[in-house]
């Protein structure tokens, strides 16, 4: 069976990427300009703008929501309020002006079999926990969807640490399972290109100024500076302000300064096919992979939810009595 898909906060795709295998993309949002660009280069499609902007019955009916949505704060402020005047503060109101409300509402119009939501893990712990909190009161009460969440780190599937909370949620309630994720896996030096040009190695002034920094905050007791990786093990997290020095993942080199990675090398850190073409600037491509997804996780992930999708299995719980019993 082929699914249709949305894609939200679509960035340049690599959620995209993992389900193309189980259907259809039929619509995709994403506000930035430049990665709008490389998506359409590589899916042949524009997608629309600002999510926030777009009604809810204007998108088309869906299977499978996706969002890799930016972490907003939520305001609890005026629900007491509300309360002494009688008044609702379901998620309409309790989640206004975050982009997460935009998920939310998207969901109740279109009511879509599953959901993937993907975030940075302190998603968590934000605001003591309270965001994610809420998060979770919308979906599972709000909603009604039956929610799993595990943070998983990349690193077994590509050589980088990159945590991340993946948030599944099925509309019936069925069994699902997070796929288990190697706890190593191949090398930096694996990803990295033969000649690489030299403009990717540091100038003499931004080297020693990242030596310097970095020295000057280690006599302070801090572990702000440089990162010169480890080429027989993985990186650091890539990050969208990759492009401003490239200091938290240098590549040492022997006899010169250390560089940056290359866009095509950035790609690869996430998983992206060799077939995925870079067109932007080597700015704009560091930002937009740094916003990204490590792609081969998203890939198990979508193979998992199929499959939960397609077995149907009931969720079984325990009774007050011990026995155990199917949702329905």
């Amino acid at each position: 069976m082929l699914y249709t898909f949305i894609d939200l906060f679509a960035g340049i795709g690599g959620i995209r990427l993992a389900f193309e295998p189980y259907g259809e993309c039929v619509f995709s949002s994403e506000w930035d300009k430049r990665a709008q660009e490389t998506y359409e280069i590589n899916f042949a499609h524009k997608p629309d703008g600002d999510i926030t902007q777009i009604h809810e019955k204007n998108i088309p009916d869906h299977d499978i929501l996706l969002a890799g949505f930016p972490c907003q704060p939520f305001s609890l402020a005026g629900v007491s309020k509300k309360n002494s005047l009688g008044r609702n503060h379901g998620f309409l109101d309790e989640t206004q002006g975050t982009l997460f409300f935009d998920i939310a509402r998207i969901i109740k119009e279109k009511q879509p079999q599953a959901f993937l939501l993907e975030n940075v893990k302190n998603l968590r712990s934000h605001d003591k926990g309270k965001t994610y909190k809420i998060m979770k009161d919308v979906l599972e009460n709000e909603l009604g969807y039956t929610v799993y969440d595990s943070v998983i780190n990349a690193k077994g599937l590509v050589p980088q640490n990159r945590e991340r909370i993946y948030i599944v949620g099925f509309k019936n309630a069925i069994h699902f399972e997070f796929p288990k994720v190697p706890e190593n896996g191949p090398a930096l030096e694996s990803i990295l290109e033969k000649s690489v040009p030299d403009k990717y190695t540091l100038s003499d002034k931004l080297w020693n100024y990242l030596q310097n920094y970095k020295a000057k905050h280690e006599a302070k007791g801090n572990g702000f500076g440089y990162g010169l990786a480890d080429i027989k093990s993985h990186s650091r997290t890539l990050s969208a302000r990759y492009y401003k020095d490239g200091s938290e993942i240098l590549i040492p080199q022997p006899g010169k300064n250390p560089r940056k990675l290359t866009p095509r090398e950035c790609a690869r850190l996430q998983g992206f096919p060799e077939s995925f073409k870079i067109k932007v600037s080597d700015t704009a491509a560091y930002k937009q992979f740094g916003n990204s997804v490590a792609v081969p996780v998203v890939s198990l992930i979508a193979e998992n939810m199929i499959y939960a999708i397609e077995q149907n299995q009931p969720l079984k719980e325990e009774s007050e009595e011990g026995l155990v019993y199917a949702r329905a």
